[in-house]
Order: structure tokens, then C-alpha cells, then sequence
């Protein structure tokens, strides 16, 4: 007589980490005073900082973190700095057609 065939474990599940929810503010850069929050009822979600009062808000989905909206933070500032630093350079920017205060009839 054969033994009988054991069933096979399922593989234990992976822990997920915690992503963090707060984070150093870019302009105070003061650690651990933005903090992130989502309302999912309007799909909107804000970074402010606690010492500064900065803040930024974006439109989120059902999948972002507050990591998602402080990363849009962070690049969103990088960006706005580069165009600062070259504003008076046109390279990579669409150039603008000029329209004189005559021509909004």
C-alpha cells in the first residue's frame, strides 16, 4: 500500500513595509514636518508643511500614496528651480508669438 500525497503548504505571505507619511519640507527643510494627506471623496491630495505653511495639492488616484503626492512635490520644485535658472535662455521651450494689445478684439 502507497502513502497518501500531504498537501503542500501555501507559501507564507510578504509583509509589506510601511511607506511613510511624513516627510522633510524642501523649503524649511525642516525633517518630519510635511505631512501628507488623501481625501479620496474628491480626489485630491495635499502636502503642507507645519512650520512653514507650504503647501501643494494634486489630483490623486485609488492607488496613490502620500509618497506618490510628496514625490510630485519634490519634482514639481525642481522644476519650477531649472526654469528659473534658465529663464532666460529659450532652449527646450516653445517659443511665444507676441500679440499686441490691438489685436484681442
Amino acid at each position: 500500500m502507497g502513502k497518501r500525497k500531504s498537501r503542500a503548504k501555501p507559501a507564507p505571505k510578504k509583509r509589506m513595509d510601511k511607506l511613510d507619511t511624513v516627510f522633510s519640507c524642501p523649503f524649511c527643510n525642516h525633517g518630519t514636518s510635511v505631512e501628507c494627506r488623501l481625501d479620496m471623496k474628491n480626489l485630491i491630495g495635499e502636502a503642507s508643511c507645519r512650520i512653514c505653511q507650504e503647501s501643494f495639492s494634486t489630483v490623486i488616484t485609488a492607488l496613490t500614496e502620500p509618497i506618490d503626492i510628496y514625490s510630485e512635490w519634490i519634482d514639481e520644485c525642481e522644476q519650477v528651480n531649472n526654469l528659473e535658472d534658465y529663464g532666460d535662455q529659450d532652449e527646450g521651450l516653445m517659443p511665444r508669438k507676441r500679440v499686441s494689445t490691438s489685436e484681442w478684439d
